[in-house]
């Protein structure tokens, strides 16, 4: 059975200077890459049969197979393990013909259609991309971002063809790559395709093994890649005892929560902040943004107020807080208005993970495709989803996170389980800034969701069992201090709501949250 998981693609153009190919390759193996194919674009036939012979004969040395990129003769000729074809080349039904029983073929897609042809042609395996940006290839197809290629991974289904991703990968974002590169049914990658990451380095040995710990990590339910491990069984009555906990951690532990949030909402969101318990910064100048995740507890990114500067900062931030392990609740108001907004919102998408994504119906229908409910600048319009079960389930399947839709009635799942929320209060709508105050509110949740009781960090597992808890956590803060906020008698309409607001969730109780939460788990 070949192992996919680091798939080296050569380029010795790209080797740094003084640099020896197969000295280079040698050590690339001795770090744990575990599949080579060799790709020569620029070289006649005869170097690249001697390229060949010897890079084979050091893949043998370690156990690892050798697939030539297009050329069937030379891999004829040099008994390679396999050969890769890509759109253009020799179709895979003539190869097989051409090639001994038992070698591998591999095919390089970039859309469904691609990808359904060669489930057809029974190739043994796909290289999906270009999932990031790449200097190394001119790219004629358009980049499919990572959470593209999750939603291609689905038409393998059923069939033993593997997957492997390539396109700009390397270590800063192969995390990313393979947590978000999961399809709706969890059909994940069996590997990932590096090429400048190993090539362009004098240090190949030590870059593979970075990488090999890495996957490693991500397959062993380290970091990140952990997500999607949640508790079998919630009850209305656990998630409301892990509420509570994690309530009372917050004012114990004080976390910094860092907020590049929507400029109309800044003061707001700082406030309710500190009124939980938690300790804001607003920054978005992105030279900050390195040293910041090495303080905050969890990151939230609120595209509100899209400026140049900002985005920069977003892009950054994200990032810096997924190395980090770092929680990342995002907000991407109003993405249905502009085309701007939607580009950027997927940009961010596929360049870090968010850890929980909340929105309105609106919103969140925008960011699914859906033409079930439309919004109106930041807000949603019409009588809302049909099944918002089904919807707010599967847009957390779809983006491997937490996803809160909020409304009259809040909606939160981790994919599997939805809570359904009840609480609230018509006043929240009628000041500005109630949807931004959520996300601060999830937030400070979150931070100290992921903290074992021993008080260590988990180092990031970000179980979505963690986040799930800690978006309810947050949303029900809000919503039972607005209704505790509502009933008193110096709150005469929105003026007077929100100072008051911001005393009922500094003063909130483990008995308000018992008795006045309305939840239910379905």
């Amino acid at each position: 059975m070949t192992d996919y998981s680091l798939y080296l693609v050569t380029g010795r153009e790209l080797l740094p200077h003084g640099q020896d190919y197969f000295n280079s390759l040698e050590q690339a193996l001795q770090g744990g890459v575990t599949v080579v194919q060799i790709r020569e674009k620029n070289t006649d036939t005869g170097e690249f049969l001697d390229v060949a012979l010897r890079s084979k004969a050091i893949c043998d040395r370690y156990h690892v197979p050798l697939i030539v990129n297009d050329r069937v003769d030379i891999a004829l000729a040099v008994q390679a393990a396999g050969v890769h074809l890509g759109q253009t080349d020799m179709p895979v039904s003539i190869a097989r013909k051409l090639l001994p029983q038992g070698t591998i073929i591999g095919v390089s897609c970039n859309s469904l259609q691609e990808l359904e042809q060669a489930v057809i042609d029974n190739a043994d395996y796909v290289g999906i991309g270009s999932v990031w940006s790449t200097t190394t290839k001119n790219l004629t197809k358009p980049v499919i971002g990572v959470r593209g290629v999750g939603e291609l991974l689905q038409s393998l289904d059923g069939t033993s063809i593997k997957a492997v991703a390539i396109g700009g990968i390397k270590s800063s974002n192969l995390l990313r790559t393979l947590h978000g590169s999961v399809s709706k049914t969890n059909h994940a990658l069996d590997g990932v395709a590096v090429v400048s990451e190993l090539m362009a380095t004098t240090r190949p040995r030590e870059v593979a093994s970075h990488l090999r710990d890495i996957l490693s990590a991500f397959r062993s339910s380290g970091s990140i890649s952990n997500a999607m491990s949640v508790r079998s069984e919630y009850s209305a009555e656990s998630v409301i005892d892990g509420v509570v906990q994690i309530g009372s951690c917050v004012k114990e532990r004080n976390p910094l929560i860092h907020q590049i949030t929507n400029n109309v909402s800044i003061a707001q969101s700082a406030n309710v902040t500190i009124a939980l318990g938690a300790s804001p910064i607003m920054a978005t100048t992105a030279q900050e943004m390195e040293d910041l995740s090495r303080i905050n507890g969890a990151l939230l990114v609120n595209i509100g107020t899209l400026v140049s500067t900002a985005y920069e900062g977003m892009v950054l931030a994200g990032t810096c807080a997924n190395a980090r392990q770092r929680p990342v609740v995002f907000d991407p108001v109003g993405v249905g208005a502009s085309r701007f907004r939607q580009n950027a919102v997927n940009n961010l998408l596929n360049t870090w993970q968010a850890g929980v994504i909340k929105g309105n119906a609106g919103e969140l229908a925008a960011l699914a495709g859906s033409n079930e409910v439309r919004s109106k600048g930041v807000d949603s319009v019409g009588s809302g989803f049909k099944d918002p079960v089904s919807f707010v389930r599967n847009v957390a399947r779809r983006e491997r996170c937490v996803v809160v839709m909020t409304g009259k009635t809040d909606y939160i799942s981790d994919g599997h389980h939805v809570a359904v929320l009840s609480n609230g209060h018509e006043l929240l709508g009628q000041i500005t800034g109630s949807g931004c105050i959520a996300g601060s509110c999830i937030a400070s949740y979150c931070a100290v969701a992921t903290i074992s009781e021993q008080g260590e960090d988990t180092k990031g597992k970000l179980a979505l069992g963690d986040l799930f808890l800690g978006a309810i956590g947050g949303i029900l803060a809000l919503t039972i201090s607005a209704e505790l906020a509502s009933m008193r008698e110096d709150v005469k309409g929105p003026g007077t709501f929100f100072p008051a607001l911001i005393d009922e969730l500094s003063t909130l109780s483990t008995r308000n949250i018992r008795e006045r939460a309305q939840i239910q788990i379905v």
